[in-house]
């Protein structure tokens, strides 16, 4: 019996160092990038499903002076497109629509191949349609208030940079127009599905369809940087839409792939086709699923994601045999959490 038990002590104060030493290096990796007096970021860290780190560092208000608190609110841009990915797996399992669906069925004048284009095409950017964020004519257009219609139409004549499923090049057009096709197919607005779908499924509570207007608690200012720290640059939340729209918080984004662990939103067949490596027609893989990248971090299959808008970046990591994940969230363009969540995620493996 005393032999059981100085074992359990000695195990314990094994655990207590091994934590220690873990929130200790994750510290060290935090504050070499972020310091107190700049804008900040929060990094969360969970393993299956007991979360082992939640700091928030730096200033979320450099004009009223206020510090990051880890319940804080931001802009998580490209993250978005995760959940515009789910929402179209909703649909294609409600048999509202199929993923080899060809996206005139829903646009019937989109031109330029549009009958050969997939909305499995679209999930993977490998349609081949031009990012209209690359396009030099999008600062005319940056501050407008446009529905989803009219900035489909801004990019829709644009010539094709290759044939639907020869490459695989990223692409912001894609997921508008998946955003798109979910407005048409559901008869909701995208704010009104994401909300109702998914955030009030998942028991989203702090997590939101941006906007400039509404009074959003703990909302965090975004920076960039140029001679010093200075607001960020203006968009309409009608541009990035479905493919960058989103705000939320590092606990919500925990629920959120909780929600998708759990099957709260898909059944399982649907959930494995988001974190599927696809082909090329040439039969090469690529490493995107459908809202996600699918890559390795110390030989470990992970899926991640970030985000990048005015004033905010952002990173989630997930790898799923030890059920770890990783968020961080930052309120400077200037300044990305990516590297160090994957370094976090790479800590916690084994």
């Amino acid at each position: 019996m005393k032999t059981i038990l100085k074992s359990l002590i000695l195990l314990l104060i094994f655990q207590a160092g091994f934590s220690q030493n873990l929130e200790s290096k994750i510290d060290s990796l935090i504050t070499s990038k972020f310091k107190p007096e700049n804008p900040g970021a929060i990094f969360l860290a969970v393993k299956k499903g007991k979360v082992v780190y939640r700091k928030a560092f730096g200033m979320a208000d450099l004009e009223r002076d206020i510090k990051m608190k880890p319940e804080f609110v931001f802009e998580i841009g490209s993250m978005t497109k995760q959940f515009t990915a789910v929402s179209i797996l909703m649909l294609a399992e409600q048999r509202k629509l199929k993923l080899d669906d060809e996206i005139t069925k829903f646009i019937p004048d989109y031109p330029t191949q549009g009958n050969l284009i997939t909305i499995h095409h679209l999930l993977t950017h490998t349609s081949g349609i031009k990012d209209f964020t690359t396009m030099k004519s999008i600062k005319n257009i940056a501050r407008e208030d446009l529905s989803p219609k009219e900035l489909v139409d801004f990019f829709k004549n644009e010539p094709m940079d290759f044939k639907p499923g020869e490459q695989y090049k990223y692409c912001n057009s894609g997921y508008v127009l998946l955003g798109y096709i979910i407005e048409k197919v559901s008869g909701e607005t995208y704010e009104e599905f994401i909300t109702k779908h998914i955030f009030e499924k998942a028991e989203m509570k702090n997590s939101f369809y941006a906007s400039h207007e509404k009074v959003i608690k703990n909302r965090v200012s975004g920076y960039r940087e140029r001679d010093g720290f200075m607001n960020a640059n203006y968009i309409s939340f009608s541009i990035p839409f479905a493919s960058g729209a989103i705000m939320s918080t590092v606990d919500d984004l925990l629920k959120w792939q909780n929600a998708i662990n759990d099957n709260v939103l898909l059944n399982d067949a649907f959930t494995k086709k988001a974190f599927t490596n696809y082909q090329l027609n040439n039969g090469k893989k690529i490493d995107y699923g459908y809202g996600w990248h699918i890559e390795k971090i110390k030989n470990k299959i992970v899926h991640e994601h970030g985000g990048s808008i005015f004033g905010f970046k952002s990173m989630g990591v997930y790898e799923p045999s030890e059920q770890i994940y990783v968020v961080g969230l930052s309120n400077c363009d200037c300044n990305s959490p990516t590297s160090i969540t994957k370094d976090i995620a790479g800590l916690l493996i084994n």
